[in-house]
């Protein structure tokens, strides 16, 4: 395990709180060395799609020192910027959420001190970016509903999908809507995808919230 997976695992580990926290921030502590910057993202599938793309341009981000960390969801933001933010580890920092979170991270972005009355450019100043509606609606919608169903047969997983789009609750929607609820119905399926979508995107079409944060980071 490299030194920047070691920091990730100490830092959920801290954010956490409970009887292993104060152990975690010292492992933590120790490991900053090998950082140079936390990428705060909501979950693994915002991460699989980050180091994909940057996999593309030939970066591996852990080893340039930069730790893509899933927080488990928008709500956790305040953890976790008071463990490696100003009040914390004083990390540089950037980020990515959904539309419908940014709210939770611009009000815990200004209470640690990183901003006052921030806009959306003030988000993106910072590095922290925002995806419309989330980041598999912008992948979808980069990539269009077709060549989002070729991944899908490229994965094997045509018949799931076609069988997803039977069921009496999804045969009325849009397909749009039926790829990003198929996207999550398993374990690990966002992930998987974001990482293979991310992989077929033309250059010119990465959605530009990814794309801003790579080249922030």
């Amino acid at each position: 395990m490299d030194e920047v997976t070691r920091f990730r695992a100490a830092l959920v580990a801290w954010a956490a709180g409970g009887a292993a926290a104060e152990a975690a921030a010292v492992r933590a502590r120790r490991l900053t060395d090998g950082v140079r910057t936390i990428v705060l993202v909501e979950g693994g599938s915002d991460q699989a799609a980050l180091e994909a793309l940057a996999a593309r341009h030939g970066r591996d981000l852990g080893a340039e020192g930069v730790a893509v960390v899933p927080l488990g969801g928008a709500t956790n933001i305040g953890r976790f910027l008071d463990v490696c933010g100003p009040p914390g580890l004083g990390l540089p920092l950037a980020g990515l959420c959904d539309i419908g979170e940014e709210r939770h991270f611009r009000r815990h972005l200004e209470r640690v001190g990183l901003g006052s009355g921030l806009t959306r450019a003030g988000l993106e100043a910072l590095g922290f970016h925002v995806c419309v509606a989330d980041l598999e609606d912008e992948l979808i919608r980069a990539l269009g509903p077709e060549g989002v169903q070729q991944v899908i047969e490229a994965q094997g997983e045509t018949r799931s999908f076609r069988t997803f789009q039977g069921q009496p609750a999804q045969r009325e929607r849009p397909v749009e809507h039926q790829l990003r609820r198929f996207m999550g119905t398993h374990s690990g399926r966002k992930a998987l995808y974001a990482r293979a979508l991310v992989t077929h995107l033309p250059p010119a079409r990465v959605p530009r919230p990814l794309e801003r944060l790579l080249s922030h980071v």
